[in-house]
C-alpha cells in the first residue's frame, strides 16, 4: 500500500522514478540515485529543495551526498503536512565532477 502520490512534472522522468516506502512519520527521505560522480559544491539546498505546492516556499531540508553510491539524500527538518501536495526540484546547476549539467530539471509532485 502506497500512501504518497508520486506524479512525475518533468517530462520522461516516468520511467526513472521508483517508490519503496512506508509513510509512517511524515519525514521520508527522497534519495535521488545520478549516473556520475557529482561535484559536491552543487550538492546543496539551493541546487536541490522541496516546496509546497500552496505557497511555492522551500521547506527545511538537510542535503546530505554518498559519493560511493552516487545519490543525494533529501530530508525535510519538519513532517510534511497530511493532505497537501510538494514539489521536488532537482535544478540543472547540479553538476559532475566533469562540470556537465543535468540535461533537463527534474520536478516530480508529490501528495501527502
Amino acid at each position: 500500500m502506497n500512501l504518497i502520490d508520486i506524479e512525475p512534472l518533468s517530462e520522461h522522468t516516468e520511467h526513472r522514478i521508483k517508490q519503496n516506502l512506508k509513510f509512517k512519520t511524515g519525514k521520508f527521505i527522497w534519495r535521488v540515485r545520478f549516473t556520475a560522480p557529482l561535484n559536491p559544491s552543487t550538492v546543496n539546498n539551493v541546487n536541490m529543495y522541496v516546496t509546497s505546492e500552496v505557497d511555492g516556499k522551500p521547506l527545511q531540508t538537510s542535503i546530505r551526498y554518498n559519493s560511493a553510491e552516487n545519490t543525494v539524500d533529501i530530508e525535510p527538518l519538519e513532517a510534511y503536512a497530511k493532505n497537501t501536495s510538494y514539489v521536488l526540484h532537482v535544478t540543472k546547476n547540479v553538476r559532475s565532477k566533469g562540470g556537465q549539467a543535468l540535461k533537463d530539471e527534474i520536478r516530480i509532485r508529490f501528495s501527502i
